[in-house]
């Protein structure tokens, strides 16, 4: 049977399958939906946990063993068996349909796997695990669907959100569910009232101001280059993902090169902001960064992002936070890209 990850808490609550399978580019979603399987498992005395990880080569008689044998250290026990995005190939899937047909009694199987597209979905074993168990598919949160999914998640949390405030949060994370819990959990910390209003959320933003991404991107914006130097220095050293850095700073550049080529098409900025559903209080500073940035500078920096990405996931080399550090230097005015990059 098919769950969606809000329906998955329900099912829990109720009863305990013998197969699980989470997949799905969304990791947020995927994560949290695998804890939330795992929690449950230990509440319900499945206290011995074993772990499979398949890789090339994987010996998928592995779980055939250990499908027929007892748990060693507990009456029951939890077998989870981690695919990533390698493919089961004819052993592994039938060795997943034969476990499938014949679940043991005492043991919970959680497969967690990456994208899995429709053919696999229509699969021999996918089908098989579909019907003795549970399938949970993460699948990204399309941006018509985000802003209930960040109201819900913040209701979850005992806030009551403003329109504007969801709106502004919406702006800020968009595309990235791991950024949007974040920035919540980070509300629920520095924010004293239920009663959320974007008023709120920017102050709460703007009081750990040494530690937001948002912020660093902002300095950038505002042509403050070094604010972008000292807010970056603090990124790293309280440890945040210079994946996340530079997933904000490209999403400001890419809403910068749509109003930069909406001018040069003769559109007015007024009315590409609106179409674009820049935030009011957002609107003075990309218009001030647009008065030093063209629409050639704007598409040098979002090469410039793609070959900082590259550096992050060591395709090229380089330091990725000297690549942040140009990028948001080059962003606030102090130097222009060169044509070569």
């Amino acid at each position: 049977m098919r769950l969606r990850p809000d329906q998955l808490a329900g099912h829990l609550r109720k009863n305990l399958a013998p197969l699980y399978l989470v997949f799905g580019e969304e990791p947020l979603q995927a994560m949290e939906a695998a804890d939330a399987i795992r929690g449950v498992a230990r509440k319900q005395g499945f206290d011995e946990r074993e772990c499979l990880t398949v890789e090339a080569g994987f010996d998928w008689s592995l779980l055939r063993r250990l499908a027929a044998s007892r748990s060693l250290f507990a009456n029951q026990r939890l077998l989870e068996l981690r695919m990533g995005n390698v493919k089961p190939g004819e052993h592994g899937a039938q060795a997943l349909s034969e476990y499938a047909a014949r679940p043991p009694e005492d043991t919970v199987l959680l497969i967690t796997a990456g994208k899995l597209d429709w053919t696999i979905q229509k699969s021999r074993w996918f089908t098989a695990v579909d019907g003795a168990g549970i399938v949970v598919a993460a699948l990204p949160v399309e941006l018509r669907q985000l802003p209930g999914w960040i109201e819900r998640r913040l209701r979850e949390r005992g806030l009551n959100p403003a329109t504007e405030a969801v709106a502004l949060l919406v702006e800020r994370v968009e595309g990235n569910l791991l950024a949007a819990a974040q920035e919540i959990e980070k509300l629920l910390l520095l924010t004293d009232s239920r009663e959320l209003s974007a008023e709120a959320v920017l102050a709460a933003v703007g009081d750990s101001s040494r530690y937001s991404i948002y912020d660093w991107v902002d300095a950038a914006l505002l042509g403050q280059p070094e604010r972008v130097a000292r807010i970056l220095r603090g990124l790293r050293e309280t440890g945040v993902e210079p994946l996340l850095a530079n997933w904000a700073l490209h999403q400001e550049i890419r809403r910068l090169a749509a109003l930069a080529f909406a001018r040069s098409q003769s559109q007015s900025l007024e009315a590409a902001l609106a179409e674009q559903k820049v935030w009011e209080k957002r609107k003075p500073m990309l218009r001030q960064a647009l008065q030093r940035l063209s629409l050639a500078d704007c598409q040098r920096l979002l090469r410039a992002c793609a070959q900082t990405d590259r550096m992050i996931k060591g395709v090229d080399t380089g330091s990725p936070w000297d690549s942040l550090l140009a990028n948001g230097l080059r962003l606030a005015g102090l130097e222009l890209l060169p044509d070569k990059v």
